[in-house]
C-alpha cells in the first residue's frame, strides 16, 4: 500500500473543513438530546407549553425524529447528485434553523412534535456529510476525518445535555438556533467537493478545490494527478475493467487519451440505479454496507440508551440521572475521538473485530448482572460505561467510514442514502421487539441476544469484510469482487 504523505497546511484546512461539515451531525445531537431534559417540563402542570403533554404526546417526541429522518432519506440520494455535497449539506441546514425559530416562538404541543419530525429532516443529511468529508480527504487520512461524523454528534449531545441543565427553557432554544445559522454560514466558505465537480464537468473548479484542500498551486503535478484519479473513478467503463480482471493502473492511459479524458460524460444517460444494478462490485460493497449496518444498530446500543437512565437510577441511586446521562456522552465522545486517531493506523476490519468481540463480552456481563444480580450495583453502571466506551471506539463508527468510501462516485449518493434508510428501519424495528422480548425472557436475556450479535459482527467483520484502509475508491472496489478476491486469497 502506498503512503501518502499530507502537508502540514493540508491536513489543518482539510481538518477544518471536516469539523464544519461534521457540525450538522452535532445539531442532530441537539436534537437527540433535548428531549431527554425538557420531557419532565412538558409533563407537569406547570409546562411551557399550552398544555401537558400527554405519554403519547411524549413518546412521539422521542420517536419523531426517526421518522423524519427515514422520510428524507431518499431525497438525500438525489440532493447530492443534483445540488452537489456543498449545497446539499446546506440545505439539510435549513430544517435545523427553521425548527429551532418555531420552536422559540411556539407553546403549541403539536407545532413542537412538527418541528421536531422537521428537525429529522435535516438529520437525514448526516449521510451527506461522510461522503462530502470523503472526498475532500486525502486517502491516508480520510478515515479519521469521517469517523469526525460520529464525533460531532455525541459533542452535539454531550454540548445540549450541559446547557439543558445550566440555562432556561428559552435560553436554550436561542443558543441552539444560534448555532444552526452558524453551520450555513460557517459551509459558504469551504470549497465543492472536486469529485462533483469533475462530475459535471467543471475541471477548472475541480482544480481550484483540489489546490484549496491540499494547499498546492492549481497548475502543480499533485493537482493534475488526483483529476486523473477522480475521472479513473468516474470513468463508465470502469465496472467492465474490474470484471475482466485488468489492472487498474494500466487503464490510467485510457484517461490520458483526449478523446476518453471526458468519458465520464457518457454516464450522464444514466441513472445511479441503472449503474448499481450492472456494477457487481457496486452491489457487492453495498451488501456488505448495509449488513455491517443492522448488525452494528443490533448490537443493542440503541436501547441501552433508552435505559440508561432507568438503570442509572439502580446503580446509582445517590448521583443525579442527568448526571450520569451526561457522564456516557463523554465516554461516547472520548471513545469516538480516539478511534479516529486508530482508523487510519490498525485500519477498519481490525476495530470494527476487536471491538465488536470485547463488546459482546461486556454485553454477557452486563445481562447476566441484571439476570442473576451476582455483583453490587455499581458494576451495572461500569458495565454500560465500559460497554458504551468500546463499541464507540470501533463498532459504532466503522459503518459509517465504509458507507462514505467503497462507494464509486456514482453510486456513492443513493447508496448512502439506502445505508441511512437500513440505519432508520433498524433502529425502529430493534425499539420496536425489545419490549416484547423483555417481557418473554427477562431484560438480562435480552442482552444476551445482544451478545450473540456482537459476535456474528466479529465474524462477519474478520471474515468477509475488506480492509479498505488508505485505499481510494477504485481501489477499493476489485476487494468485493469475485475474482480479485480469490486471486487475493491465491497470492
Amino acid at each position: 500500500m502506498d503512503s501518502e504523505k499530507v502537508k502540514t497546511s493540508a491536513f489543518f484546512i482539510q481538518g477544518v473543513s471536516t469539523l464544519t461539515i461534521a457540525y450538522l451531525t452535532s445539531l442532530t445531537g441537539f436534537v437527540y438530546a433535548w428531549p431527554s431534559y425538557t420531557m419532565e417540563n412538558f409533563k407537569s402542570n406547570s409546562t411551557v407549553l399550552n398544555a401537558p403533554m400527554s405519554l403519547t404526546e411524549i413518546s412521539l417526541l422521542g420517536s419523531l425524529t426517526n421518522i423524519g429522518g427515514l422520510l428524507a432519506t431518499p431525497f438525500c440520494g438525489y440532493a447530492v447528485d443534483k445540488f452537489g455535497r456543498k449545497y446539499s449539506a446546506m440545505l439539510f441546514g435549513l430544517p435545523y434553523v427553521v425548527a429551532w425559530g418555531i420552536l422559540s416562538v411556539t407553546t403549541s404541543v403539536y407545532i413542537v412534535l412538527f418541528c421536531i419530525g422537521l428537525a429529522g429532516v435535516g438529520a437525514a443529511g448526516q449521510g451527506i456529510s461522510s461522503i462530502y468529508i470523503s472526498e475532500i480527504s486525502q486517502d491516508s487520512i480520510r478515515g479519521a476525518l469521517t469517523s469526525t461524523t460520529v464525533s460531532g454528534f455525541f459533542t452535539g449531545l454531550l454540548f445540549s445535555y450541559a446547557l439543558g441543565g445550566y440555562l432556561t427553557y428559552q435560553q436554550v432554544l436561542y443558543v441552539h438556533l444560534s448555532l444552526s445559522v452558524l453551520y450555513i454560514i460557517l459551509l459558504m466558505l469551504l470549497k465543492e467537493s472536486p469529485v462533483y465537480l469533475l462530475k459535471i464537468g467543471k475541471e477548472k473548479e475541480a482544480a481550484q478545490a483540489i489546490a484549496f484542500y491540499r494547499r498546492v498551486e492549481v497548475t502543480s503535478k499533485e493537482v493534475e494527478v488526483e483529476i486523473k484519479k477522480i475521472y479513473l473513478q468516474l470513468d463508465p467503463r470502469i465496472d467492465k475493467i474490474l470484471k475482466s480482471g485488468i489492472d487498474l493502473q494500466e487503464t490510467k492511459e485510457l484517461i490520458d487519451e483526449k478523446q476518453d479524458k471526458y468519458a465520464a460524460q457518457e454516464t450522464k444517460a444514466e441513472t445511479p440505479w441503472q449503474f448499481l444494478r450492472r456494477s457487481e462490485s457496486s452491489k457487492r460493497a453495498l451488501l456488505a454496507v448495509l449488513i455491517v449496518n443492522a448488525v452494528v444498530i443490533l448490537m443493542g446500543s440503541i436501547v441501552l440508551q433508552v435505559y440508561a437512565e432507568s438503570l442509572f437510577k439502580e446503580a446509582l441511586p445517590t448521583m443525579n440521572p442527568n448526571t450520569c446521562s451526561i457522564w456516557l456522552a463523554v465516554v461516547y465522545l472520548i471513545a469516538s475521538v480516539v478511534c479516529a486517531t486508530m482508523l487510519d493506523k490498525f485500519g477498519r476490519k481490525s476495530l470494527m473485530t476487536i471491538t465488536s468481540i470485547i463488546s459482546g463480552i461486556f454485553t454477557i456481563l452486563l445481562g447476566s448482572q441484571l439476570h442473576k444480580r451476582w455483583a453490587p450495583h455499581w458494576f451495572t453502571a461500569f458495565a454500560i460505561y465500559a460497554y458504551s466506551f468500546v463499541y464507540n471506539l470501533g463498532a459504532a463508527v466503522v459503518p459509517f467510514v465504509l458507507t462514505a468510501e467503497v462507494f464509486l462516485p456514482e453510486v456513492r449518493g443513493i447508496c448512502n442514502s439506502l445505508a441511512m434508510a437500513c440505519i432508520w428501519i433498524t433502529n425502529f424495528v430493534t425499539l420496536i421487539i425489545f419490549n416484547p422480548l423483555v417481557e418473554a425472557l427477562g431484560l438480562g436475556p435480552t442482552f444476551y441476544i445482544f451478545a450473540a450479535v456482537c459476535f456474528i459482527g466479529a465474524a462477519y467483520s474478520h471474515f468477509c469484510l475488506p480492509e479498505t484502509k488508505g485505499l481510494s475508491a477504485d481501489k477499493i472496489q476489485p476487494l468485493f469482487m469475485k475474482k480479485a478476491r480469490r486471486a487475493l486469497s491465491k497470492a
